[in-house]
């Protein structure tokens, strides 16, 4: 519980060095794991943790080098006596904060920031989280190594970036959140369609940065609760969208009364923060009004469609891709009908914007559907079930093919 506090702390004492705040955190912990059920645990565990990683610490720079500056640092920390330095209340959050700045840094691959944040920030291991990715734990390991001595190559300090940069670089840390969140909520593949502990880790992740920055005295991040807003949002549906078999429910098919009612007022809640912050909606925000919409309706009939063209025409101005084109193009479905739907899709195949994926085939073969041209809605379905790579996702496209 208290894994990125720790390695945090012992990051900011190691002057920055995250590989070994790690391996003398892990030592700490196998010590603690020996000696406790034989001797009682502390009164401070976590205190007791970071002076034995503390003493690991400056029995490796020994080994390393007896005058290195770090070692002679650390060991003039170490001649005052007290253990209680590394958990300064007043500093700890600071050190979660900093680590997860550091571990989004924009000189690493955006696959290396989601798993280092994962694994420092989030305290998960590698073999969880490449199950969460359906990749192979020495891939994930792999990556995890290659970010730390990147981080160190480039010098990265272990520091709260100034506000200047921290404002540019807080967009970084919200999109590594962002696909953590997105992987969990509709798994791009596999045999699951939610990976709920994924997003509920993102979640968690995005409600401790809000709460840091808020105590550190940078509130007013309007994106930060735009974000927060969208997860609880879209989490408050995860009830309905899977049967008692994992089978996935579309949104028309969802019984809404298993919607989590508590999840959608944090939202909205979240959503009110971002907008009292001023200066507009970011791309998070839109897209929580976008999902509010529908939290706030009684069935698809009900939905303010036309509401949710505009919010997605905004978010196509503020943050454009095909994605968003796309969501755009359904709205409009919704809203005016599937002739004034289609030739946004065909815009969009014509301009090959969306390659491999299999969401594009899948709305041009419902929209196609709906006007009756069945041949062709039907060869549509067949390439969406191709690119598909969830197994749940598939199974909707190959039941729709079977109805025809």
């Amino acid at each position: 519980m208290e894994s990125a506090r720790i390695v945090g702390a012992l990051t900011r004492y190691a002057g920055g060095d995250l590989d070994l705040a790690e391996d003398v955190a892990q030592e700490a912990v196998a010590e603690a794991l020996e000696k406790w059920p034989r001797d009682g645990e502390p009164d401070n565990p976590v205190g007791w943790l970071l002076a034995t990683a503390r003493r690991r610490a400056i029995d490796a720079f020994r080994r390393r080098a007896a005058r290195d500056q770090k070692y002679a640092l650390l060991a003039e920390e170490d001649t005052d006596g007290g253990d209680g330095h590394l958990w300064d209340p007043d500093r700890i959050d600071d050190d979660v904060l900093s680590l997860m700045f550091v571990a989004c840094h924009p000189v690493l691959s955006p696959e290396a920031r989601v798993a280092l944040t994962l694994r420092t920030v989030g305290g998960l291991s590698s073999e969880e989280i490449a199950r969460a990715f359906l990749v192979p734990v020495p891939t994930i390991q792999a990556r995890i190594t290659r970010a730390k001595k990147t981080i160190a190559a480039a010098r990265v300090p272990f520091e709260v970036p100034p506000a200047d940069e921290r404002r540019r670089r807080l967009g970084g840390v919200l999109s590594v959140l962002y696909v953590i969140f997105t992987e969990g909520s509709t798994a791009t593949a596999g045999d699951n369609l939610l990976r709920k502990d994924l997003a509920y880790e993102a979640l968690r992740l995005a409600r401790t940065l809000a709460a840091l920055l808020q105590k550190a005295g940078r509130p007013g991040e309007a994106e930060v609760f735009g974000l927060i807003a969208l997860c609880e949002l879209t989490a408050s549906r995860f009830g309905a969208r899977t049967g008692p078999d994992g089978e996935a429910i579309l949104l028309e098919q969802q019984d809404r009364r298993r919607w989590d009612r508590s999840a959608i007022r944090r939202g909205l809640a979240a959503l009110g923060q971002a907008t009292a912050a001023g200066h507009g909606l970011g791309p998070y925000g839109l897209q929580a009004a976008i999902a509010a919409c529908h939290a706030s309706a009684g069935s698809v009939a009900e939905t303010d469609w036309e509401r949710i063209v505009l919010l997605y025409e905004a978010l196509g101005r503020v943050a454009p891709s095909p994605i968003v084109e796309l969501n755009r193009a359904v709205a409009v479905a919704m809203a005016s009908g599937p002739a004034e739907a289609l030739p946004l899709v065909d815009e969009l195949v014509a301009t090959d914007r969306l390659p491999g994926s299999h969401l594009l085939p899948t709305v041009r073969g419902e929209l196609l559907l709906r006007l009756g041209r069945r041949e062709e809605a039907r060869a549509e379905l067949e390439l969406a079930a191709r690119l598909c790579g969830n197994a749940r996702e598939r199974e909707v496209l190959l039941r729709k093919l079977e109805d025809q």
